[in-house]
């Protein structure tokens, strides 16, 4: 097999569920939701891509791709920042004490 092979078998597939999609053939819920974030990534792969060729418009692909999957994770992001200050707020209480 050619270096290239497992992208390209990735890229059909990926390709193929969309399409599928778009004819009215749903392959349940949780395919749209992965598709909802394969696409900003997409994007940022190709962006990325682009800017590694040298060309401007890489870089306006990739930076919406990021913006497109910065919305799309909101939510985990502001779960996780929750979960960070929780422990912050714990190491911070546990180091008082043991200075006490």
């Amino acid at each position: 097999m050619k270096k290239n092979t497992g992208l390209a078998v990735l890229l059909i597939a990926f390709g193929a569920l969309i399409l599928l999609n778009k004819v009215g053939i749903h392959l349940g819920p949780f395919i749209g939701s992965i598709m909802a974030y394969v696409i900003p990534l997409a994007m940022v792969g190709l962006g990325y891509v682009g800017i590694k060729n040298g060309s401007k418009f890489g870089w306006i692909i990739a930076g919406l791709g990021i913006i497109i999957l910065l919305g799309k994770l909101a939510g985990w992001i502001v779960i996780l920042l929750a979960l960070g200050l929780i422990a912050y707020g714990f190491s911070m209480l546990s180091s008082r004490r043991s200075r006490v």
